[in-house]
């Protein structure tokens, strides 16, 4: 796994930490941007508070590090908010550390999954199923075990992009098992979370039986680069990006039985100094 490295954050950084989720607006926000990105009008619309002091506590949140914008990829002129969950975990573990040493202790992942009474499904969404979903369901597979069932699919299935194969391969991941497929495959079929991590097929994501849990992860596509070599650095990014939040949405009840699930510790280490699974 990627690990958290203790940041030794000045104690006016945590200071305002407190401060700043003391606030019922603000908290309010990061619970809801810690799941899914969203645009300010639906930050608006889910509060029902108004835009300005929306925005302002947008700013707050921003001045410390915890919010990120990111420019839509299917309408240019939508702004997704999303909470950088690495900093997050940071600045809590060091503000219970100043309450006492011990709070910040976290178990290690186990190297033997837990049953949580029925596997998690959970169903990536993109437009070509070629390279960011792709990556997801390998990701959550891998950490998740036995303990989940997970499928990607998209809108325009164009076939698994070669950098995307390679990234699995680094991480000791299988590409073989992976394909393009229509998400008109998955209609009908019951799922804990449905996940779009895609700007443009959130905006054409279907109805699924069983109302599941819709999450957003608004993500640049790495195949729309035509530079190679930034290319290649943008698929990275959006590697780490999708480990990141994979990891946390591991961390949540399971939607349908409560029970926690346990991230799995991978035997394999990643290539040239690259981080573990």
């Amino acid at each position: 796994m990627v690990a958290i490295h203790a940041v030794a954050f000045p104690t006016s950084d945590v200071a305002a930490f407190f401060r700043a989720l003391a606030d019922e607006t603000r908290l309010a926000i990061v619970r809801l941007l810690a799941l899914t990105d969203l645009r300010a009008g639906e930050i608006v619309e889910r509060l029902q508070a108004p835009q300005n002091a929306v925005s302002y506590h947008l700013k707050q949140l921003r001045s410390l590090g915890l919010l990120r914008d990111r420019r839509g990829g299917w309408d240019a002129r939508d702004v997704y908010y999303s909470i950088d969950l690495e900093r997050l975990h940071a600045l809590y573990a060091q503000a219970g550390s100043t309450l006492h040493p011990g709070i910040a202790c976290e178990p290690e992942a186990s190297s033997a999954p837990t049953q949580p009474g029925r596997p998690l499904r959970v169903l990536f969404l993109c437009t070509h199923n070629s390279a960011r979903s792709q990556l997801a369901e390998a990701i959550l597979r891998q950490l998740g075990a036995d303990q989940v069932e997970v499928y990607s699919a998209g809108s325009q299935p164009t076939g698994v992009h070669p950098v995307t194969a390679e990234l699995m391969e680094e991480w000791g991941l299988d590409p073989s098992r992976h394909a393009s497929k229509a998400m008109d495959a998955f209609i009908g079929q019951h799922f804990d979370y449905v996940i779009t991590v895609c700007d443009r097929v959130r905006e054409t994501c279907p109805v699924f039986p069983g109302d599941p849990t819709r999450i957003h992860w608004s993500l640049p596509d790495p195949v729309a680069v035509q530079d190679e070599e930034e290319q290649r650095r943008v698929f990275e990014q959006v590697r780490r990006e999708l480990l990141t939040r994979v990891r946390y949405l591991l961390s949540l009840p399971h939607p349908a039985t409560g029970q926690r699930l346990r991230r799995i510790a991978s035997p394999a280490a990643a290539r040239d100094g690259r981080e573990e699974l």
